[in-house]
């Protein structure tokens, strides 16, 4: 609509302008024409222009027969009505040949011009609004099947719950923002739906390992209860005991966790790596009824960044898991390479199968030879491992170990300041 009012604003001016144009060329020829035949040339003009000689107090000294018997405006440009019709006014200072000056006055009509801008504003008042509408009509529809995929997916995806987190929405495969939308979408349900399992497993997980040491328990405490003659107190608080450790140790493991995960930076600081696999190393550990050395001769000073009580921990589920596997001795190093610290665990036992090496980082997993109630692991010490070297921005990985057992390497970010 601006554009229309502009439009018609530019095409008045412009045709105005050719009409001003063309009465001073007329101006130009009549004014020649009277400064060499005198005022009579005025009266020769044609019923196309108003023309007018003026002296120089204002009186009609010659004029066109068609225009009028009174004086006209002698300001150049300004307008008059004749006989119903608009015209425009050019003046011109001109000498006669008599001697002296007098004022002539010529005038083009603009009826043609208002005209034509008279009708090009009624179609445009007309066309315009038609435009918008047809434009508006097109775009709500064009839009609303643009907008009708998201829409289905707004639906879809409200509709999934917490018993049906396998939905998927439809993708379009049209490659565009909708379609990328709806992939991104399935992608968080696929995540959702991830969290959702491993969540349920986890549970279920964690009742059985909680359930077994309570059924230990009871049993004990049952069978001491009816045959005291066979079970004594002091062999049900050993039970209890070690039972009860097992418990602690659970919850705390399951605790710890869920610190990890809710872990904020607060607590970062740097740490000196070596210092605590130092303290960690010197701790006695035995498996198999044998003492397991600790070998610590390949470890080298290393900072890193991070929450030192995690990090300690990782050190020590690193090496208890390599001294329960372990026939002898559990080897550790640490170095620095680039920007990473390195960390490497090594026992000399059978090692783990290759098929195995990723699973053993998950919740509760213990591999057969793990699975015997005296390995005193949960299947959560690994798990511990990957979720504190996750947070910190590193990696952890298991392979062969030189001497034939297993190696876990961790590298760490190094800290830079």
């Amino acid at each position: 609509m601006v554009g229309a009012v502009a439009f018609v604003g530019v095409l008045r001016t412009s045709l105005v302008d050719g009409v001003r144009s063309s009465a001073e060329q007329t101006l130009d020829g009549l004014g020649t024409r009277v400064e060499a035949d005198g005022a009579a040339a005025v009266a020769t003009e044609d019923d196309d222009v108003l023309a007018q000689l003026l002296d120089g107090d204002g009186r009609v000294l010659a004029r066109a027969e068609d225009s009028p018997t009174r004086p006209l405006d002698t300001a150049d440009g300004s307008r008059y009505r004749h006989d119903g019709e608009p015209w425009l006014l050019v003046t011109d200072d001109v000498e006669l040949p008599g001697g002296g000056d007098g004022v002539l006055v010529v005038g083009a009509p603009l009826e043609d011009a208002d005209a034509a801008v008279r009708t090009v504003g009624v179609l445009l008042a007309v066309a315009v609004p038609v435009v918008l509408a047809l434009m508006g009509l097109v775009t709500w529809i064009v839009v609303g099947r643009a907008l009708h995929p998201v829409d289905r997916m707004r639906r879809e995806v409200d509709a999934v719950e917490g018993t049906n987190l396998h939905a998927r929405v439809d993708e379009p495969g049209s490659g565009d923002e909708v379609d990328r939308l709806a992939v991104t979408m399935n992608r968080m349900l696929a995540r959702l739906e991830a969290s959702q399992q491993a969540q349920r497993q986890f549970v279920s997980d964690a009742s059985h390992e909680l359930r077994s040491p309570l059924a230990t328990i009871r049993q004990h405490a049952e069978v001491a209860r009816a045959y005291p003659e066979v079970t004594g107190t002091a062999e049900l608080a050993d039970v209890v005991l070690d039972e009860g450790a097992r418990l602690q140790d659970l919850v705390e493991s399951l605790l710890l966790l869920t610190r990890v995960d809710e872990r904020g930076r607060e607590r970062d600081r740097v740490v000196d790596l070596d210092d605590l696999v130092f303290a960690e190393a010197s701790r006695p550990r035995s498996a198999h009824g044998t003492t397991v050395r600790v070998d610590v001769s390949g470890v080298g000073p290393a900072r890193v960044r991070g929450d030192d009580r995690l990090l300690a921990r990782v050190v020590r589920n690193l090496v208890d898991n390599a001294a329960r596997h372990a026939a002898q001795t559990v080897t550790v190093g640490l170095t620095t390479a680039g920007t990473e610290a390195v960390l490497t665990v090594d026992d000399d036992g059978h090692g783990i199968p290759e098929a195995d090496r990723v699973r053993v980082f998950e919740r509760f997993v213990r591999l057969d030879e793990g699975r015997a109630r005296d390995a005193g692991g949960s299947g959560l010490g690994l798990a511990i491992v990957d979720a504190v070297v996750r947070g910190h921005g590193g990696t952890v990985a298991v392979s062969a170990a030189p001497g034939g057992g297993a190696r876990f390497t961790v590298r760490l970010p190094v800290d830079q300041h």
